[in-house]
Parts: C-alpha cells; sequence; structure tokens
C-alpha cells in the first residue's frame, strides 16, 4: 500500500469510493471536486494494486489549534488491514496543529472503536446532525 496526495484526477475513484462507503451519507460532487481542490485542505489517498484503497482529508485550523478530520473512508473490500489507521495518521502528521477533530455517526461502533483505539475522545454529541436524524459523536485527539 501506498498513501500519496490525492488530486482532481481521482475525483471519479473518490466519488465511487464515498458511495459505497457511505451510502446516504456520501458527499455530494460538487463537495467532492472542492475537497480535492480546494487550497490548505489535506487529500490522501491509500492505493494498493492500482486502486484507490481509502481516502483522508483534513481540514487543519492552526489559529483554533486544532484540524477537522473532514472525511475517512476505507473501501469495504480493503477493511480491517490498517489502511484506515494508516490514512488517519498520516493527516494528522500532515495538519501540523496540537489536536485533531472529527465526527463520526453514533451507530457505527466499528469507527468509534477505532479513533478510540487511537486515542480519540468524545467531546461532544450533536444532535440529528445526519440527513436521517442520527446523532454525530463529536472526537478529539491531542497529537
Amino acid at each position: 500500500m501506498e498513501i500519496t496526495s490525492a488530486n482532481l484526477f481521482d475525483l471519479k475513484a473518490l466519488h465511487k469510493l464515498e458511495h459505497e462507503s457511505f451510502d446516504r451519507d456520501a458527499w455530494p460532487l460538487i463537495d467532492l471536486v472542492a475537497v480535492l481542490t480546494f487550497g490548505g485542505v489535506i487529500r490522501l489517498k491509500a492505493v494498493l494494486d492500482g486502486e484507490m484503497a481509502g481516502f483522508v482529508a483534513g481540514d487543519p485550523r492552526p489559529r483554533d489549534g486544532w484540524g477537522w478530520i473532514a472525511t475517512i473512508a476505507v473501501d469495504p473490500r480493503f477493511r480491517r488491514r490498517g489502511i484506515g489507521t494508516s490514512l488517519l495518521h498520516s493527516c494528522e502528521a500532515q495538519m501540523g496543529v496540537p489536536r485533531s477533530r472529527l465526527t463520526v455517526r453514533a451507530s457505527n461502533h466499528g469507527a468509534i472503536r477505532l479513533y478510540e483505539r487511537e486515542r480519540y475522545q468524545i467531546i461532544d454529541t450533536w444532535n440529528a446532525y445526519y440527513n436521517d436524524g442520527e446523532n454525530a459523536i463529536v472526537m478529539e485527539k491531542i497529537l
């Protein structure tokens, strides 16, 4: 596996990955274009066997002292191989801020366990954050 920068040429693969990973929560195409082109955004892809196996985007906010992991996804065919953890670590390192934050569906117990293993702690709940009314758990890690 190789972790490299993602760019607009990865739009088709990222669109597919988003839908396979998040289904109803997948970002619309315009948001994917934005995450692949906006300045200051860290965008990394994991490539395995010539395919995009995962993606992470980070939004560093140095004036606030933290950065957001805006999205992180691993293709279902490649899960449980450490790809998500590797992407998370790479993004955290590149953000250059003392704390990292992210949101996760309250029902996504697998992701919550991963983040807890990586020393993220729950700091808030955003009620009815997702389109279907489910809550989001806000987690933070001191880097």
